[in-house]
């Protein structure tokens, strides 16, 4: 349908298929809006009821499935170039009056309940289209700069977080567990033969990739088990890792701005349609602010200095809800306010103290902080987190003792440190918290097909 609204050979003979979107009528003549998710606009077919039997008319009704064949020729009427004057119409599939994706608009909360169904609407039809232009955007900008696109597994046996927050995989029968005399439980006869679990993040095999291959990007599914019902939330998301070797912390900080700005630019020149729609029907400010990231240099602040301007926004009045203080983990409500309302573009916060970020981040000479970055965006707060890794590996070995984290099944991972280490790093962004920005959307469930949430798995 996208090609035939595009079509200016007037005159000519066309066959279009789809779903209906509107069905008005009077006694001399039809008007029937057909969509086939190709693109946001409807393609107008004209009917005369004289023409067509009054049966078949009756079930064309607001998500019946029809196609249509007739003449294409040059629309008199606003909202539309072409229409299709109607010579054939077959019905493929009916639709009753009880169908949940009814014209007049419903909530999200009520499109989440019907995602089966919600994929239809124009709103989410919007949003995957652009969800798989970021998608393109993404392959295009790492093969362009030479990036190889790396496969780390989904089921992993490591935590690169260290937060425990995981899905557990097991092919073991939970009514009858075998466990050692301690309680723990044995997983010898378990199909992997040791405890396994859904993956947290690529990095940790990135890295690997990295250190063989110079410049390496995941693209993949991953999983946090985390009980967090927020807007910004998600079960299983879509993590974007790029891996680098020979990179340091201002280069690093390079990549991320050109990546973001490679991705926005892309969606802007290529999904006008879509965001002139959502512009209009979903945030008045989205276009121009896609446009602002464009427009200049992305702040680049350290931690230190970041915390220095918040406490003097809250000695000034400012309050916030959580208090500010060297050492302590940004609020969103901090980083917006850094963004937004301090800057007024987008920043990079580098320096953040070690005991607050992971164990694998560069420590910086000060012994304190480490070489960690993160992108904040205005209304989305952090949308990249990076950083140097500690290539080291005896100074990576004192900081995994000094945090007590179990490396009895990363031996594989310190051996990079081991044989031929060099500096390296990378950065990790959540897919879906991109595709919350370009969208201009308010919630993280409506920017993939099928949230996964804290008791919700539905379809």
């Amino acid at each position: 349908m996208v090609d035939a609204l595009k079509r200016t050979d007037y005159g000519s003979l066309v066959n279009v298929k789809g779903w209906v979107r509107t069905h008005r009528s009077s006694k001399a003549v039809h008007f029937i809006a057909i969509n086939d998710g190709s693109t946001i606009n409807n393609m107008q077919v004209v009917v005369d009821p004289e023409k067509v039997d009054a049966e078949l008319l009756k079930q064309v009704t607001t998500g019946a499935c029809v196609g249509v064949t007739g003449i294409l020729v040059e629309s008199m009427g606003a909202g539309q170039s072409s229409e299709i004057q109607c010579q054939e119409l077959v019905v493929y599939g009916l639709c009753g009056n009880d169908f949940p994706m009814q014209k007049k608009g419903q909530s999200f909360e009520v499109m989440r309940k019907n995602a089966h169904l919600r994929l239809r609407t124009n709103s989410i039809g919007a949003v995957m289209r652009i969800r798989h232009h970021m998608a393109i955007a993404i392959h295009d900008y790492f093969h362009r700069h030479g990036y190889y696109y790396f496969h780390s597994p989904i089921i992993t046996g490591s935590d690169c977080e260290g937060a425990g927050q995981m899905f557990q995989v097991t092919t073991k029968n939970l009514y009858d567990l075998k466990k050692d005399e301690e309680g723990k439980i044995i997983y010898d006869d378990d199909f992997f033969g040791k405890q396994t679990s859904l993956t947290v993040s690529g990095q940790l095999e990135g890295e690997l990739g990295a250190t063989a291959l110079g410049a390496i990007y995941t693209f993949g599914p991953t999983f946090r088990a985390e009980n967090s019902n927020t807007p910004r939330h998600l079960a299983e998301f879509w993590m974007i890792e790029p891996e680098v070797a020979f990179i340091d912390l201002d280069e690093l900080m390079d990549l991320e701005e050109d990546f973001i700005k490679h991705c926005v630019r892309w969606a802007l020149e290529n999904c006008k349609d879509d965001l002139d729609f959502l512009n209009k029907r979903i945030d008045n400010t989205l276009i121009e602010r896609l446009k602002s990231v464009l427009e200049g240099s992305f702040v680049r602040l350290t931690y230190t200095e970041g915390i220095r301007i918040l406490e003097e926004a809250v000695a000034a009045g400012h309050q916030f809800e959580f208090p500010v203080s060297w050492g302590m983990d940004l609020a969103a409500e901090h980083e917006r306010f850094l963004v937004e309302e301090h800057f007024k573009r987008p920043v990079i916060m580098t320096d953040y103290p070690k005991d607050i970020k992971a164990f694998y981040m560069k420590i910086n000479d000060d012994g304190k902080t480490v070489q960690g970055t993160d992108v904040l965006f205005p209304q989305i707060g952090e949308i990249i987190g990076g950083s140097v890794r500690e290539e080291n590996y005896d100074k990576l070995m004192g900081e995994i003792e000094r945090r007590g984290i179990p490396m009895k099944d990363m031996w594989w991972y310190l051996d990079t440190r081991k044989y031929g280490t060099c500096p390296h790093g990378g950065f990790g962004l959540g897919f879906e918290r991109l595709i919350l920005f370009v969208t201009g959307m308010q919630n993280i469930r409506d920017v993939i097909p099928f949230p996964r949430t804290p008791k919700t798995a539905e379809f």
